[in-house]
């Protein structure tokens, strides 16, 4: 008798063209971790794979990720001195500001976005100007923050992505970029960040855990989901181009809603602390790593991402091309 609940069996080719989400290369940014000097390439231990590379490396692997499709980055910089502003990233001769310039003259098609913050530059390791109450001065950090906006602007860079979660950072960028004649430079916002336990090994690469306290009071509540759609709503009111959630990992939902809700492009940050628990199952036998690498982007395209930050991406590149 037939059984009209029976799925009906399918060749890989047809399975392929019915596949409701697909996973490719050009979903994908990379992060790069850029630091003085020459001829440094310093492995992460927390973050197996990902690296602290000078000038002359991070050119190296532009190469290495063209050659696989991978035509985005994002770069962070690990200044060799750091005070109480994050002055090397005020600079326009600072080593982002050099980075850009140097990506773009030798590889002008790629697609170079800056993280624009302070945690990396600062001795406290906070994202902005701490003010007598060891607090963050939101007003303070937002004037630094368009005076780091222009300089990445003016070195030429393609997007630039402020993550320090400060009030009104996205209308304040907006109005300096276009009030230098920046208009068409687009903003990635951290829209939705929370202060998250996921971002550990990140502080190991990026050096930047904080001094003293931790950064919840400019980070979000990991329990507030209204409050989470609420602030990427606003930041689209206040002039982003693309919206983020960040971790990912553990708010597909928030995603997910935050996708539904709006009509700007979504970006997720599959972030240090989601990258070393795969890499640390897979070296340890516990999971089938590729599987479930890929498994995981499913995941985060099923849910609304349209861009992925991920320091899988080399990874799934090979994958991908392998599945060809």
């Amino acid at each position: 008798m037939f059984d009209r609940f029976r799925r009906t069996r399918i060749n890989p080719t047809l399975r392929n063209l019915l596949r409701e989400t697909k996973v490719s290369v050009d979903d994908f940014i990379y992060p790069l971790f850029v630091r003085s000097g020459e001829g440094i390439k310093t492995e992460v231990a927390s973050m197996p794979g990902v690296y602290q590379m000078s000038l002359d490396e991070v050119l190296k692997e532009c190469s290495e990720l063209s050659k696989l499709g991978l035509n985005s980055i994002i770069l962070f910089g690990i200044p060799d001195v750091k005070d109480s502003i994050g002055s090397d990233s005020l600079c326009e001769h600072g080593i982002i500001a050099n980075a850009v310039r140097e990506i773009k003259k030798e590889y002008p098609d790629m697609f170079v976005v800056t993280d624009l913050c302070f945690c990396e530059y600062t001795d406290h390791g906070h994202c902005g100007i701490i003010d007598e109450n060891e607090t963050v001065n939101n007003d303070a950090t937002l004037e630094i923050s368009a005076q780091q906006a222009i300089i990445h602007a003016k070195a030429g860079v393609d997007m630039i992505a402020p993550s320090g979660m400060m009030d009104g950072i996205i209308v304040t960028l907006r109005e300096t970029l276009d009030g230098a004649g920046y208009e068409n430079l687009p903003i990635m916002s951290y829209s939705t960040k929370f202060a998250s336990g996921y971002y550990g090994p990140f502080r190991d690469v990026a050096e930047s855990t904080p001094s003293f306290g931790d950064r919840s009071s400019y980070q979000m509540d990991p329990a507030n989901r209204r409050e989470a759609i609420a602030e990427s709503i606003s930041d689209e009111l206040q002039g982003a181009d693309i919206l983020m959630v960040k971790p990912v990992l553990a708010y597909l939902d928030i995603v997910r809603e935050i996708k539904d809700a709006t009509s700007l492009p979504m970006a997720v940050y599959n972030v240090s602390g989601e990258y070393a628990m795969l890499k640390m199952a897979g070296m340890n036998d516990l999971i089938d790593y590729d599987r479930v690498v890929m498994e995981t982007m499913i995941s985060f395209k099923r849910a609304g991402a349209d861009i992925i930050i991920s320091y899988h991406a080399k990874e799934v590149a090979l994958m991908l091309k392998d599945q060809k």
